[in-house]
């Protein structure tokens, strides 16, 4: 059965590429996904699965009953692109201005749809149910898992699976880990509210972009000195917003960064710290500040059993060349949240051309990806619903 459905997922690959290549003219950005939910449930429905709609708000299920008893077992895309302008030149190059799959969701979809495709056609040898779960907004927290699964999506699902087709792995390595493979990813604000005026009086002044320099220079300490260095964990400020004529002294100015770790109590530990800094930096200047802290998706934990079978079926894989146990990742990702739910494991499936003069990341206007890595993929994701406890 495994052979007749790579002979099948072969034979489909062009399907694969044409789907990936219209849904990447066609991007939408997370939460304003319209288009991309409907052509994903007319698929399904064309191939007879059971479909769902505007689960949690935009995603799709659909459910694919074998002919044979057995587990649930549930399989994930996300389908929502980002707010980058396209650079790639590409034939196939977003159609909508400021919007581009700069992730790979688009070949994510493809590959899960057209492997649905697959198994229908072997329906009645298949053990057990496979529910395929598309799911918009990954790119944007509080992202679309949370609402998928309260609004059941992972109901009566055993095990569930997925991958993401990672640019910068080159092609045919799948890469794997169990435990804490991608981080938390969380947000932090903070204005910063001083005294303007005159930039030749700066005595009469509580200047906010001194004050919003010191409290940069204090946060690079709080990972190296106020965390076990046995743990993992990133600071940084992404923006310094101060934004003044030449000679005026700024009275306020907004700093606004990220957080990334993997332990909860390293999370917690941030983010007091952040805090008693931000505090004290300021009450040193006589100004004082409002802090927000926005926890973003936790960190993806996979179970031990399902990250090793994952790779086991990977290994035997035609194509993919080595399963690589990886470094955890500092990127976020929110298919954490199911791992919360039910048994599973998410692995990165290498999709750098070796061909290629220059790799750009995920996340970059000219990314790109080897589209042959969807059939690796898709054959991975197919022999783990096989071979899943049976």
């Amino acid at each position: 059965m495994e052979q007749k459905l790579f002979e099948l997922l072969d034979a489909a690959y062009e399907e694969m590429v044409e789907i990936r290549r219209h849904l990447h003219q066609y991007p939408e950005l997370s939460f304003e996904e319209e288009e991309t939910p409907a052509y994903i449930a007319r698929y399904h429905e064309t191939l007879g699965h059971e479909v769902k709609k505007n689960i949690g708000n935009r995603g799709v299920t659909a459910r694919l009953e074998g002919g044979k008893p057995g587990p649930v077992i549930a399989l994930r895309a996300d389908f929502d692109a980002l707010p980058i302008h396209e650079e790639t030149g590409l034939p196939f190059q977003s159609k909508r201005e400021g919007v581009m799959h700069a992730c790979g969701h688009d070949g994510h979809t493809a590959t899960l749809l057209v492997l649905a495709k697959a198994l229908n056609t072997i329906q009645a040898d298949i053990n057990g149910t496979i529910v395929f779960i598309h799911q918009h907004a990954e790119e944007y927290a509080p992202g679309g898992a949370v609402d998928m699964i309260e609004d059941g999506c992972l109901h009566d699902v055993d095990a569930i699976f997925g991958t993401h087709l990672w640019a910068t792995v080159p092609y045919g390595v799948m890469q794997y880990k169990e435990g804490p493979m991608m981080a938390a990813a969380d947000r932090f604000e903070i204005t910063i509210n001083g005294k303007g005026g005159h930039g030749a009086t700066p005595h009469l002044t509580k200047d906010a972009i001194v004050i919003g320099s010191q409290l940069v220079t204090t946060i690079q300490q709080l990972v190296s000195r106020r965390i076990d260095p046995q743990e993992s964990a990133v600071v940084s400020v992404g923006s310094f917003d101060a934004t003044n004529a030449f000679n005026v002294i700024a009275d306020q100015a907004t700093l606004i960064g990220t957080v990334r770790t993997f332990n909860d109590e390293v999370r917690d530990t941030i983010e007091e710290e952040l805090e008693r800094i931000t505090k004290a930096t300021c009450e040193s200047a006589n100004a004082d500040a409002d802090f927000q802290y926005i926890r973003g998706y936790p960190a993806v934990v996979n179970h031990e059993a399902e990250a090793n079978f994952l790779a086991s079926c990977a290994s035997q894989v035609p194509g993919i060349v080595e399963t690589e146990y990886m470094k955890p990742q500092m990127t976020g990702e929110d298919f954490s949240y199911y791992l919360q739910h039910v048994k599973g494991s998410y692995c990165f499936t290498g999709a750098q051309n070796p061909d290629w003069e220059e790799t750009y990341p995920h996340h970059h206007p000219k990314f790109d990806i080897d589209e042959r890595a969807m059939l690796l993929a898709a054959k991975t994701l197919g022999k783990a619903v096989l071979d899943y406890k049976n």
